[in-house]
């Protein structure tokens, strides 16, 4: 999903199903994995500085 959204297809998602996981989950990951994107994209237009223990990319 951050990379490249468009190499998330109908497939990816019957891959996570075939191994176990439920809809719910797929869901919540989903969700988790959007707000990180959201919140890290935010804090580059803001100019935020990562903390001291944060390692620089």
């Amino acid at each position: 999903m951050t990379r490249d959204i468009h190499q998330v297809t109908r497939q990816t998602i019957d891959a996570l199903r075939a191994v176990g996981w439920s809809d719910v989950q797929i869901h919540d990951a989903a969700q988790v994995v959007a707000l990180f994107n959201y919140f890290t994209r935010l804090a580059d237009a803001l100019g935020v500085e990562p903390e001291d223990f944060m390692p620089r990319q």
